[in-house]
């Protein structure tokens, strides 16, 4: 019998140009563009955290050593930390968890990004949290799909939620038989397929529990979408072989890489904080107002 291994890693791709923020990304990553008064990537190393997380693989590119540097802490700024709480709980993220950074030195796609981090990862079963996407969830959606992970026998599995039809080419999309309610048995995955094409309107949000066997699968993987070596691909390969499954999560995703979507999420974060909740309110109700 195979023994189980506890899953403590996850890999971060934050290598990605974010040319959808240019100019801004020119100098600032895009990961580190605020959602109130703490960058996006926070939010997503603290889903990991919350969900049991205790190495953090970034994936990253030139220019994203501001990502490093956040996640870095010193005698002094803990100091500080303790007198402002803000900063306490973002140095005891830092504090608790180990950070690598792998360089991928060309963007060859998101499949490529991965395999990258392999050298840190070893033979382990690891998370995969894609920083565009902010998932406002409780329990955190990574804690979901562990969950489901250790209760199907360590099978990969992806979170997934229903999109329109008409949004399905904006990402990878899957497909297969219902095991039970929200839980199905993946047979086929498509990378942004026209609305015409999509085989299903489960859309797969930039959450994964991945086995080390797609390691394997992605060596040989050829560039497909766009050139690139994509992710999707590989996940078909796990379907066909080891098996994958997916999982409808519970909780609310915001598309952070895109800039109504960016704003949309300050707004909620923002709506939750007692801070700062009632002078937004207002100030909805004021452009509301104005815009008729």
């Amino acid at each position: 019998m195979q023994q189980k291994t506890r899953l403590r890693v996850a890999v971060i791709p934050v290598a990605g140009l974010g040319t959808r923020f240019l100019p801004i990304t020119k100098a600032i990553p895009k990961e580190m563009l605020p959602l109130v008064d703490r960058p996006i990537i926070e939010y997503i190393v603290e889903e990991a955290f919350t969900s049991g997380i205790e190495k953090i693989i970034f994936v990253n590119s030139k220019g994203k050593h501001p990502i490093e540097d956040y996640f870095d802490y010193d005698a002094d700024e803990i100091k500080f930390a303790k007198k402002i709480e803000r900063l306490k709980d973002s140095h005891d993220i830092a504090r608790a968890i180990t950070t690598i950074s792998i360089r991928q030195h060309s963007p060859k796609g998101l499949g490529h990004a991965i395999l990258c981090a392999r050298p840190a990862v070893e033979d382990e079963p690891f998370a995969v949290l894609l920083g565009d996407d902010v998932i406002d969830a409780d329990p955190a959606c990574t804690r979901q799909l562990i969950d489901v992970f250790e209760a199907n026998g360590q099978k990969s599995v992806v979170g997934v939620m229903e999109v329109p039809q008409e949004a399905t080419s904006k990402y990878g999309i899957v497909s297969g038989k219902e095991k039970k309610p929200g839980l199905f048995e993946v047979d086929r995955l498509v990378e942004k397929p026209t609305p015409e094409e999509t085989p299903s309107r489960f859309a797969i949000p930039g959450r994964y529990i991945l086995t080390p066997d797609v390691f394997d699968i992605l060596e040989k993987t050829n560039p497909s979408v766009g050139g690139e070596i994509q992710l999707t691909d590989a996940l078909q390969g796990l379907a066909d072989t080891s098996g994958l499954l997916a999982y409808c999560f519970t909780g609310n995703r915001y598309d952070a890489g895109d800039q109504v979507g960016f704003i949309e999420a300050n707004i909620r974060f923002a709506l939750k904080r007692d801070d700062t909740r009632e002078g937004v309110k207002d100030l909805i109700k004021q452009i509301a107002k104005d815009i008729g």
